[in-house]
């Protein structure tokens, strides 16, 4: 029997339950600036950290049977901020603890054995589109904007493009889109199979409702072993994911990344 877990420590994610038997959980990156408004959901040092820890909260929470992820204010996600990104390139000791942490929360969400449905509207970028894209069930509006921005950064695709968009979409294609930088919409994600299904807008939160409910509802059992067995197809990448990652946090070490911040904040073409 599972102790009762404190969600509310969380500060950079909003939680509540749902479902008839409450044994949904709601899991809302909160948007930066009050209310949330008009603004994305950014990972900064405790959101990084938050981000990565809540996977094994959920497996732990015996009254859960099913997660859904969502962002708040103007999409799902808008990436790592930009001054925990400075921070990594400054400090070795900061660089070295987000590296365990973008590591745990690949392996945490992996691990988890409670099946995660995530809902992305807008923007999915970073820290949020590695859950997003490694939920069993990833829904997307048909105008959501999907993008891997690590070579944009002047850092290698570590985070989770490895391990997860070449068995989704193909080799081809995870090439394409993150060597390119290239974004993809969540209608044509659906198409290449990078996500589960797109749909409208309107539709996006009451569709990520009624399938984790129907999840909840179903054999616990039957659907954790699933998912547990499919996701030896994700450990058996492990050895890529770990190398991708390496050369990530290698890369915040050099000198593109600095342009590629510095583009960022001038809102500019990098010039590497």
């Amino acid at each position: 029997m599972s102790h009762p877990i404190d969600y509310s420590r969380y500060q950079t994610l909003s939680i509540s339950r749902r479902g008839a038997s409450q044994s949904v959980l709601d899991i809302q990156m909160k948007a930066q600036g009050p209310g949330g408004n008009g603004k994305l959901p950014t990972a900064g040092h405790e959101g990084h950290a938050e981000l990565a820890e809540i996977w094994l909260d959920v497996g732990r929470d015996d009254s859960v049977r099913c997660a859904v992820l969502r962002g708040q204010g103007l999409g799902f996600s808008g990436g790592g901020d930009l001054s925990l990104v400075q921070d990594m390139t400054r400090d070795f000791e900061v660089r070295t603890r987000v590296w365990k942490e973008a590591r745990d929360l690949v392996y945490n969400l992996i691990n988890c054995d409670k099946p995660i449905v995530s809902a992305m509207h807008g923007p999915a970028v970073g820290a949020g589109l590695v859950a997003g894209l490694l939920a069993d069930i990833s829904i997307a509006s048909k105008t959501a904007k999907i993008v891997d921005g690590h070579t944009r950064l002047g850092v290698a695709a570590g985070d989770h493009a490895a391990i997860i968009w070449p068995l989704l979409c193909g080799m081809a294609k995870a090439k394409y889109y993150l060597m390119l930088c290239e974004p993809v919409s969540g209608e044509e994600a659906e198409r290449i199979g990078l996500v589960s299904l797109a749909v409208e807008e309107a539709d996006l939160l009451p569709k990520a409702y009624e399938v984790a409910e129907r999840l909840a509802a179903g054999s616990q059992t039957a659907i954790r072993w699933t998912k547990y067995a499919l996701n030896n197809w994700l450990r058996q990448a492990g050895p890529s994911f770990d190398a991708s990652l390496a050369l990530e946090f290698m890369g915040f070490s050099g000198p593109d990344v600095q342009e590629g911040i510095a583009s960022l904040r001038a809102r500019r073409p990098p010039q590497f």
